[in-house]
């Protein structure tokens, strides 16, 4: 089972030119919560995400396709937290980061989810808007 800490390992695998960023992110206490000193995941997927979307812009697919890979692991084979950190966190954070780019649209990264990730896609977006009061995994739009 994937936990907390194996995320941020797996991502970077997967998106390598994420690497020097992480660097500077990764020793800042602003990102540790000060009650346990532990990482505080949202955050680092609030400087993650725009990346994402830089990549997609860029025609970094092999990235993109890979780190979609670790999102639906993260979907499939992670603890309660983990899970909710792949859809609240990496596809909210990419759909909003998407939304704030005026030549990029969020149905651009659908072809990279897997199963279990367009769920959870499309709940988000359901969500959004305003078709169910919580967000909750759709099979179909």
């Amino acid at each position: 089972m994937i936990g907390r800490d194996d995320v941020m390992p797996l991502v970077l695998e997967a998106v390598p030119s994420f690497s020097e960023r992480w660097s500077e992110i990764e020793v800042d206490p602003m990102f540790l919560d000060e009650a346990t000193g532990t990482r505080l995941h949202y955050v680092d997927v609030a400087w993650f995400a725009p990346h994402v979307v830089g990549l997609q812009r860029s025609g970094a697919t092999g990235e993109l396709a890979r780190l979609f890979q670790v999102i639906e692991m993260l979907h499939t084979d992670g603890d309660d937290y983990v899970k909710e950190l792949a859809t609240i966190g990496y596809l909210e954070g990419i759909q909003t980061a998407c939304s704030h780019t005026a030549d990029l649209r969020q149905d651009e990264f659908e072809p990279y989810l897997g199963r279990e990730s367009r769920r959870w896609w499309r709940g988000l977006n359901a969500f959004w808007s305003g078709e169910i009061p919580s967000v909750q995994a759709r099979d179909e739009d």
